[in-house]
């Protein structure tokens, strides 16, 4: 039988990875910093912004690795080169896996050691949030792709 962690690691690294297969699939490298209609953010910026994200509220906050995050940057950067960027995912995909094996059942039930969303949460809730915001911008770079190519 799998344990909750042991799911939400496995589905954070599943998307991870087909983020990488995403930034693969751009036929044309400078799509990535490109938006369409009332889209504001490029796949590249959504790329950075999930590797934030997670290096932050997984590999810092929950495994101490010392990462400290630039939210601006995120948004702000432009023209990275695809491969820096599927280093980036996949560094931050080891990351979450070594976070994530130490992750215990019992500490889903404590509190998350920070109020991000503006209230108190356990960490597994956190986590299940974690993992539906970086659906969520998965979705939005495969539309976002599909419309530019």
């Amino acid at each position: 039988m799998q344990t909750i962690t042991a799911a939400l690691a496995f589905l954070l690294e599943r998307d991870l990875e087909r983020l990488v297969k995403e930034l693969e699939a751009f036929r044309q490298e400078e799509n990535l910093w490109k938006t369409a209609g009332h889209i504001t953010n490029t796949t590249g910026n959504l790329c950075l912004h999930l590797a934030g994200n997670l290096h932050t509220y997984i590999g810092a906050v929950l495994g101490s690795s010392g990462y400290v995050r630039n939210r601006e940057a995120e948004f702000s950067l432009k023209d990275i080169p695809r491969a820096e960027l599927i280093r980036q995912v996949q560094n931050t995909k080891a990351v979450v896996a070594h976070t994530m094996a130490s992750v215990t059942d019992e500490q889903l039930q404590q509190p998350y050691p920070q109020q991000v969303l503006g209230y108190e949460m356990t960490t597994g809730f956190f986590l299940v949030h974690l993992t539906g915001h970086l659906s969520y911008h998965l979705g939005q770079i495969n539309y976002l792709r599909r419309i530019l190519e």
